[in-house]
Formats: structure tokens, C-alpha cells, sequence
């Protein structure tokens, strides 16, 4: 006991010694900062730890408060030991930890007090993770949601950006294709811009008249009308200062694009060949010249024009088409007149000029003449990834009485008019034509001529439809005859090469 007794003072005399010690430091470098004296080496670490010591206790002033605690025991107590409630701070690391577990037991209590009411927590669904309860959509494009004001008030905001005018619907529209626009010929959008101040190049102006007149038609017109409208554009094309070719270009052609959509919506044949434009333009290297580079996107647009288009609907000499077409004698032809365009009497003239034997008939009397026929050979707008085939409306038509009879349906479709788009009806994405091209005059009288006045009626004058593969036996391509599903294949084919 005494013993202990005589060792206290002893503990309390060396904690009073050390206490001195850090005050005297403490004054020694608080006068060397008074009087303008450099700080040694030991003193400058000294404060900085200080300053430390000191930010911790400014954030953590709890953990200060423990710091304390144990230094009072240490003073008070005769035992070195920490008593049994001190716990050693946690790190960032393990509270998070921490925090993490206890949300995760928060979250299974709630979601097993919801399934006790019905049944029992063990035999409860799981909740599904929000990519199964939220499918991911594609975009869908804007010509075919006019009946969202939204997506209207954005493409407004977009033409406006470009200078271009929103062209207005026309008329009463059927309610299963509200979702499209549809436009009127004697309302052209080139009447809502002046075109000395506009940004869209006199030729773009000009081939978006004819397309809105239905001057230019057809996949294969359109297209090469396009191509030759953006030959102008590039010949007609400098470069701006601090600029380069391959960026400019590129965002002169959106504007232009813009307005030839707001004329007609573009067919897929002409999506293929912007985007064959665009890749051009994108290759360019930045240190070609300005002739050099334009010399080189006219010639390739030739090149497309020429390969993809032209050359496609000349069959060899080696195909049976062409060593069929020889003997015109055998030949007897049948063309469905389809109202409104019409596009089987210019069938019906070419053929004929060829001298081949025809007969024009009604769609409506297709199956009187069918077991007379051997062959169906029908056009396509487009053919679709899934083997789907869209053409004029009215294909579908002669493609499914054509397989009532057992007569073999050919299609005859370009490889470039091949698109990724997969689609398996006609009411989703399509297109409106001109109500007025319905109303007929016979006699001097018109019958439909007031119909806008009438609430209940509207017409309809759609302009493409879908032909399931099914009922299509072949597809006659520049890439020899295929079948409709294996249009993924040349699809990816094409890819590759490109």
C-alpha cells in the first residue's frame, strides 16, 4: 500500500512535466511568430499539427468530448486501462457498411409487411427491377405522332431553329390514322417562305415543290432526284473560314432534309441514300482540299446513282428474265387500274410499247383473271427487315388473292431500298396523301366536293401497305432472286462493306 501510495506523485508529477513541456513550446513558437523569427523544422511540424488536432475537433466535437474522457481517467485513476464503454473511432468505410445493411433490412421488413395481407411473405413476388416494369422504346420518328401536341411543339421549335415553316394538317382525318400528318397540294410549304432570305438552297426548294405536287414520284425518282438536288449543293458549296468541310457540310444538309420532309415524308430508299451521303462526307480527311473533296462526293454520288439504282433494274444477259423477255409473242400481261394515281396505266403504256399483249382490269375484278395468270410480278417501296414487303396500296391485296389461286408472286425490290425498319402492319408509320385526290367529277357533277363541311365524313387516302412474306414466293434483287427472309443477311452484308 505504500508502496502505491508513494507511486502516485510520482505519475501526477511526470503528466505535470509533459504538460509544461507542450505549454513552453507552445510560448516559444507563439513569440518566435511575434517577433518575425523563421520557425524550425520541429516547431513548423508542431503547428501544423496543431491546426490538425484542431479541424477534427471543429467537425467531430463528440469525439473530441471522448478524447477528453479518457485523459481525465488517465489523471484521476490509479489503472492505465480504458474503460469498458470507449470504443476506438469507426472509419468512413465502415459506416457506410453499416448504413448499407441497415437500409437493406429496412427495405425486406417493408417488403415483407406488404406481402402478409394476401399471402404469406415466403410465396410473395419479387418486386420487378424498373428495365422489366419500364421497357426500353425506340424513339419513334416525328412524322408519325402528329397527334401528341408535345412532340408537335418540339418539331416547331426544331423548324423554327432552321428557319423552315411548320406545313399545317389538312382536313378531317380518319381517327385510326390521326397519328399522321396529312397535307393538301394547293397549300404548298414553299408559299410560307420567302426564298431570297431563306437558308434552303434554290434546288432543295425546287425538287420539295415537285415532291409536294407529286411531280416526282416513285421510290427510284425520288431518289435520284435527291441525289442530283445534292450534286448542286456540293457543286454550289465553300467552305467558312475556321471550318471544316466534313462538320459544315454535314449540318448544311439537316435544315435541307427538314424542309424536303415537311414537303412529303421520305421514302426509305432516300433515308438509305442521305445516310450513304452522309458517311461520304464524314470520311473526308481534313487535310483534302476543298475541289478535291467536293470532286470526290460527285463522283461518288454518280457512283451511287449509277451501281445502286441505275444498273439494278438492267438484268443481265445470263437471267432467265431476259432470255424470257426475247419472245414478246408468249407474252400476255394484265395491269390492275388503281385509283387515284393511276400508276398502272403508265404500266400499261410501257408494256404495251414493248408490244406486248395486255389487258387493263379493275383491282376489284383481280379474281376473274387470276387462274388465267402464271406469274403476279409486283413493285416494292421498300422491304422490310422482317421479310415484310411495303409497297402501293392495293399489293396486299393482289398478294393474298394471288395465293387463293396458287399463282406465284415475284417482287421486284432493289437491294438499297432494303431497310432495317421491321414493321407488320399499315396503321403505325405510313403515309397521307391528299384527301382531294379521291373526289371524282363525272358528268360535270361532283359529288364530294363540299365533304370538309360534312362532321361525320372524312376520307382517307392512304398510300402504302404491308405484305406479309408469306405471301410473297420470291424477290427479284440486283444481287440475284431471294428469298423475303433473307433480307437480314443482305442487310448485314451491306453493313460490312460499308
Amino acid at each position: 500500500m505504500a508502496d502505491m501510495e508513494g507511486s502516485e506523485p510520482t505519475q501526477n508529477d511526470s503528466a505535470s512535466r509533459t504538460e509544461d513541456g507542450t505549454e513552453s513550446k507552445n510560448t516559444a513558437i507563439s513569440l518566435a511568430k511575434n517577433e518575425g523569427r523563421e520557425l524550425t523544422k520541429e516547431e513548423k511540424q508542431k503547428l501544423r499539427k496543431e491546426k490538425k488536432q484542431q479541424k477534427k475537433k471543429d467537425k467531430n466535437p463528440a469525439e473530441a468530448d471522448t478524447e477528453k474522457k479518457p485523459s481525465a481517467q488517465k489523471a484521476g485513476a490509479p489503472s492505465d486501462a480504458p474503460a469498458p464503454g470507449d470504443k476506438p473511432a469507426k472509419t468512413k468505410a465502415e459506416l457506410r457498411a453499416e448504413r448499407r445493411v441497415r437500409q437493406e433490412s429496412e427495405r425486406a421488413n417493408r417488403q415483407g409487411k406488404k406481402g402478409e395481407p394476401g399471402q404469406p411473405a415466403s410465396t410473395a413476388k419479387p418486386k420487378a427491377p424498373p428495365s422489366e416494369l419500364q421497357p426500353v422504346v425506340k424513339r419513334l420518328p416525328e412524322h408519325i405522332q402528329a397527334d401528341d401536341p408535345a412532340v408537335v411543339k418540339k418539331l416547331a421549335k426544331k423548324l423554327e431553329r432552321q428557319q423552315i415553316p411548320l406545313r399545317p394538317d389538312y382536313g378531317y382525318k380518319v381517327s385510326l390514322f390521326s397519328h399522321l400528318h396529312q397535307y393538301s397540294r394547293k397549300a404548298p410549304l414553299t408559299q410560307q417562305i420567302s426564298i431570297p432570305s431563306t437558308v434552303i438552297h434554290p434546288a432543295i426548294v425546287r425538287l420539295g415543290l415537285q415532291y409536294s405536287q407529286g411531280i416526282v414520284a416513285g421510290s427510284n425518282s425520288r431518289s435520284i432526284a435527291l441525289l442530283h438536288a445534292f450534286k448542286q449543293v456540293v457543286r454550289d458549296y465553300s467552305t467558312p473560314p475556321n471550318e471544316e468541310l466534313s462538320r459544315d457540310l454535314v449540318n448544311k444538309l439537316k435544315p435541307y432534309i427538314s424542309f424536303l420532309n415537311q414537303c412529303r415524308p421520305l421514302s426509305a430508299s432516300m433515308g438509305n441514300a442521305i445516310k450513304y451521303m452522309k458517311k461520304e462526307i464524314s470520311n473526308i480527311p481534313s487535310h483534302c482540299k476543298e475541289e478535291e473533296a467536293k470532286a470526290t462526293l460527285l463522283t461518288c454520288i454518280d457512283k451511287y446513282i449509277t451501281e445502286k439504282i441505275q444498273l439494278a433494274a438492267r438484268p443481265s444477259p445470263n437471267t432467265p428474265s431476259r432470255r424470257s423477255a426475247t419472245a414478246t409473242s408468249s407474252w400476255c400481261t394484265g395491269a390492275p387500274r388503281c385509283r387515284p394515281r393511276l400508276e398502272g396505266r403508265e404500266a400499261l403504256r410501257r408494256l404495251v410499247k414493248k408490244g406486248i399483249h395486255c389487258t387493263y382490269v379493275l383491282i376489284s375484278a383481280l379474281s376473274y383473271i387470276l387462274p388465267e395468270v402464271s406469274k403476279v410480278f409486283l413493285g416494292a417501296h421498300a422491304l422490310l427487315a422482317n421479310g415484310y414487303v411495303m409497297s402501293r396500296v392495293g399489293t396486299s391485296q393482289i398478294a393474298l388473292v394471288a395465293k387463293a389461286y396458287n399463282v406465284p408472286v415475284l417482287v421486284c425490290c432493289e437491294t438499297y431500298k432494303f431497310c432495317e425498319r421491321v414493321q407488320t402492319d399499315s396503321f403505325v408509320s405510313n403515309e397521307l396523301d391528299d384527301p382531294d385526290d379521291l373526289i371524282v367529277t363525272r358528268k360535270g357533277k361532283t359529288q364530294l366536293e363540299h365533304w370538309q363541311k360534312v362532321r361525320s365524313l372524312g376520307l382517307l387516302n392512304l398510300v402504302y401497305d404491308v405484305t406479309p412474306p408469306d405471301f410473297v414466293d420470291l424477290v427479284i434483287t440486283d444481287l440475284g432472286m431471294i428469298p423475303c427472309t433473307s433480307v437480314p443477311v443482305v442487310l448485314r452484308v451491306k453493313n460490312v462493306d460499308q
